[in-house]
């Protein structure tokens, strides 16, 4: 059996596949803002799993990692600095867990199962804040696990700023006053400014990373088909012949892609 534990910045979610992949148990809980009680929480739970024993153990955390010490040194949408995730985790399972980011991990789900015709696949995460994924022969490829996306710099509005700062979720939300999931279909205004500033950063990633297809997953891009065929016009505004802009996919399991990415970590392993 194969265990994962997706930490997100308000719920965490615990999931056991069988060998074929098959989700055969999941426990969710609302992330506590304090790290030590983060703890508590996640051993109460594991202690509820039918489950007690696994082949492996991936970890998907929302951050900065250093693979070397396993120590989550900063995290998106927490405030927890220098955490020891991957020790502390280790001592809840009673074995050694795998450890990587969260957005990675979904990138790998997409791409890997669910993309494979695609031999560069770049997934883009945007919820509250945006990561990525790249995927390239069915792999995560090691020299892009440490890029952040979303503090990619543009001017935006007279200032340079980070593009998570006028294109996730959370900005969607400051602008409008409601969610990206709460906007109507034909709130033309909305997914324009949506589209608009999205399709800035997906134009210098398709120059820079060359990608075979993009796919854009998150809380904010499971909602995709309302505003995809405005992101393809404002993506044709900035086409360059120089430069190949892949299709824009949606990801095909946009809220569990993480849990999945950490099943087929785990099978990598091997």
């Amino acid at each position: 059996m194969i265990g994962a534990v997706d930490i997100g910045g308000t719920k965490t979610l615990i999931a056991v596949f069988d060998d074929a992949g098959t989700l055969t148990e999941q426990i969710k809980f609302a992330t506590p803002t304090e790290y030590e009680n983060f703890k508590i929480e996640l051993a109460t739970n594991v202690a509820k799993l039918a489950t007690k024993e696994f082949e492996h153990i991936v970890v998907a955390a929302p951050g900065k990692i250093n693979r070397n010490t396993g120590v989550v040194e900063a995290f998106g949408n927490l405030d927890w600095v220098d955490v020891p995730i991957q020790a502390e985790v280790s001592e809840v399972f009673g074995q050694k867990v795998l450890l990587e980011n969260d957005a990675r991990l979904a990138g790998l789900s997409e791409g890997l199962l669910l993309y494979p015709k695609y031999r560069k696949t770049l997934y883009v995460t945007i919820s509250t804040g945006i990561g990525s994924g790249y995927v390239i022969d069915g792999k995560l490829d090691p020299d892009f696990l440490d890029m952040e996306v979303g503090q990619m710099l543009f001017e935006y509005e007279g200032k340079l700023r980070d593009w998570e700062d006028f294109a996730s979720g959370k900005a969607f939300q400051a602008k409008f006053g409601h969610r990206v999931s709460e906007t109507k279909a034909d709130d033309s205004k909305a997914w324009y400014w949506f589209a608009r500033n999205i399709a800035i950063g997906l134009s210098n990633l398709s120059a820079t990373l060359t990608p075979d297809a993009i796919v854009i997953g998150g809380g904010a891009g499971a909602h995709l088909e309302k505003f995809q065929d405005r992101l393809t016009e404002e993506l044709k505004i900035y086409h360059n012949p120089m430069i190949f802009v892949p299709p824009v996919l949606p990801a095909q399991r946009p809220e569990e892609a993480v849990i999945y990415g950490c099943y087929a970590y785990a099978r990598q392993q091997r």
